[in-house]
């Protein structure tokens, strides 16, 4: 009964509008203005094939999502649903290893933001720039949600006009308005090895990289306990999000391809704002700098949100400290939200001290194999929820998961499949030495002091 008059204390001041823009931004951040130059030098044109199947991925798990949240609009859905639908222990390993995740992450966007800054002034250092941007993170998280949810609205309005920008320059480019005078027709997206130059099993393997760039979708269901009408905002945002993700994602890559050469692309700079430079745009690539720090501020801002919300839920299930769970004046998950700051600080002070740039790989892989877990679970909780209901229960549910368990069965298998593929890259592989043990030391110790509390109990 405690737990329920806490979730009511929740602040429920997010619109429609800053749902979608939330997802957009945990979404679009700098992983994808970036990490889409990893993807395109692996894959080739054929990177396309890649973001497709991680739009229908991402479909998959919105819709799962979906309908739990309207079932049970609570923060921290998909820990809470893991926990009723799978398991207590399952949902610990999994809400650990999804927080851990971010607070290493959030600071590695907030490093990018102050190295980004130090091109445009030299003459203040990038961390300077950085702590900058994790103190204004810091306050908009911390006061009222209506604040952070403006802010992640306006940050993302600005990256999706930026996309819209480059579609725009590309189509002129490629019918050759711009750049070159002639019309491109196929002539760099089949060259240098055609269509799939390194064979369509690359675009299994960079999938891990595409699901760090669709990642944040997951965080509308932690929002669900702060959304005005849950049963009506939540399927619109999905439906809506799907559209939008698919769009921003499929047609700017495709026109990419179509106009840059696979083999230039790299992580050394954003992929959008080189293939715009190569025909004489230096402006729009100095655009598309700006673009990625705006990024960056606004995935850490969605990130942190996301985090302190995983955290709030595991405080709430009884998988972390109680203080944690606690909220402010605001109907702020405060001290959660304190809490994932300092470790965001130590991270960003870790950071400093090495700055391999192999490390932003890895926190990609780290990330994508983390939000693969949570999708998986959330994909895991939809199909055992439904199964529990009666054909009655099933008919009265306001939304429900199409084609289901057909949906269902292909966003848990193809993110298996997806995992199973990091075991073939090299360069991704750490992500399951680092991700295994952040999954499975909480499971091991949440057990652990469950079988303590147990004869205790029965004395």
């Amino acid at each position: 009964m405690e737990e329920k008059d806490t979730e009511r204390q929740l602040n429920r001041g997010l619109k429609n509008r800053h749902l979608q823009m939330i997802a957009l931004g945990g979404i679009i951040g700098s992983g994808y203005f970036l990490g889409s130059g990893y993807v395109v030098g692996k894959a080739g044109p054929a990177s396309v094939l890649a973001y497709l199947l991680g739009g229908l991925i991402v479909y998959a798990v919105m819709v799962c999502l979906g309908e739990l949240a309207v079932a049970r609009p609570i923060a921290g859905s998909f820990i809470s649903y893991t926990r009723d639908y799978i398991s207590p222990a399952w949902a610990c390993g999994v809400g650990w290893c999804y927080w851990l995740t971010w607070v290493t992450y959030v600071p590695s966007e907030m490093i990018a933001a102050g190295i980004i800054m130090n091109d445009f002034f030299p003459q203040v250092s990038a961390m300077w720039w950085a702590v900058l941007f994790g103190l204004a993170i810091t306050v908009i998280n911390l006061s009222r949600v209506h604040l952070f949810g403006e802010m992640e609205f306006w940050l993302a309005l600005f990256k999706i006009s930026a996309l819209i920008m480059f579609c725009a320059l590309a189509i002129m480019i490629f019918f050759g308005a711009i750049g070159g005078g002639e019309v491109l027709g196929t002539s760099v997206l089949l060259s240098r090895g055609g269509f799939a130059p390194e064979g369509y099993w690359s675009v299994l393997l960079t999938m891990v990289i595409i699901l760090v760039n669709f990642q944040g979708s997951e965080i509308i269901g932690l929002a669900a306990g702060e959304s005005k009408e849950p049963a009506k905002t939540i399927p619109a945002t999905i439906r809506q999000i799907t559209i939008r993700i698919i769009a921003l994602y499929i047609i700017p890559m495709l026109l990419l391809v179509t106009i840059f050469p696979w083999d230039k692309a790299s992580l050394a700079s954003s992929v959008f704002a080189a293939a715009l430079s190569a025909y004489g745009l230096e402006w729009a690539g100095a655009i598309f700098s700006f673009v990625v720090l705006t990024a960056a501020i606004s995935c850490s801002n969605s990130g942190l949100y996301g985090c302190t919300r995983a955290l709030y839920a595991l405080a709430q299930e009884g998988m972390a400290p109680s203080w944690l769970g606690r909220l402010n004046s605001h109907g702020v998950p405060h001290n959660a939200t304190t809490g994932s700051i300092v470790v965001c600080w130590l991270v960003v002070v870790l950071y400093t001290l090495d700055q391999d740039k192999n490390i932003y790989t890895y926190l990609l892989a780290l990330s994508g194999f983390a939000g693969a877990i949570a999708w998986i679970s959330i994909c895991w909780s939809q199909l055992n929820f439904r199964r529990q209901l009666s054909p009655k229960e099933v008919s009265e549910l306001k939304y429900k998961a199409p084609l289901f368990p057909y949906i269902t069965y292909f966003g848990i298998w193809v993110q298996v499949a997806c995992l199973f593929m990091v075991a073939f890259t090299e360069e991704l592989r750490i992500s399951f030495y680092i991700g295994v043990p952040l999954l499975v030391m909480p499971i091991i110790i949440y057990r652990w002091l469950g079988m303590r509390k147990q004869p205790a109990i029965e004395q």
